[in-house]
């Protein structure tokens, strides 16, 4: 994975409560088995007609809005626990989901996937929303070592929480394997010590 580093981005904006993975990346779009292209399928029912033709009034076709970090309504990411739904929104471009509720098995596939989903209290949630609002290319600055989020035009910063071995994965690039390989000199010393007893 990618080393997440502190970022500064413009948001789109998905105020749509409930949103599950099956609208997230639906069913039949699962049948590749590695992470690569799931982006183009993206909310593939929203964003396009039956003919593949774009729906102008869906947020992802509207030019205006661009930037790695998605903001979307409370209880993100619910329904199966398909872990495409967190490549398809990586894969997209997207860094980071903010949400005042995230489903927890979205929320563990997103971490595993280098995807930062980033929870914050409902009035927090409304303050981006409204700023976005006043301003498509309003700034948010996503900072993962210290654990804010804050709408750069007011200074306005809030916390959230995370798991630190997760947060220790996303800010060396790491997955499970990774973690692992990189404590490889701790478990060959280790051995040897088990070895001379």
């Amino acid at each position: 994975m990618e080393k997440f580093q502190t970022i500064i981005s413009s948001a789109v904006p998905l105020p749509i409560e409930e949103i599950d993975t099956d609208q997230i990346i639906p069913a039949r779009f699962l049948k590749a088995t590695t992470r690569e292209g799931f982006g183009d399928n993206l909310f593939r029912d929203w964003r396009y007609h039956p003919d593949n033709s774009p729906k102008e009034d869906f947020i992802l076709n509207n030019s205006i809005y661009a930037g790695e970090i998605l903001v979307a309504g409370k209880n993100f990411g619910c329904g199966s626990s398909r872990e495409h739904a967190a490549w398809a929104i990586y894969d997209y471009g997207f860094k980071v989901v903010v949400s005042s509720f995230f489903a927890d098995i979205f929320r563990g596939n997103s971490l595993n996937n280098g995807l930062l989903p980033v929870q914050v209290s409902p009035e927090f949630l409304h303050e981006i929303f409204t700023a976005i609002e006043q301003d498509s290319n309003a700034a948010f600055k996503v900072d993962l070592e210290k654990q804010t989020i804050t709408i750069v035009s007011t200074g306005a910063s809030a916390s959230f929480e995370i798991d630190p071995y997760k947060k220790m994965c996303l800010i060396n690039g790491y997955d499970d394997i990774d973690y692992l390989t990189s404590l490889r000199s701790e478990i060959e010393a280790f051995e040897q010590q088990q070895v001379a007893w």
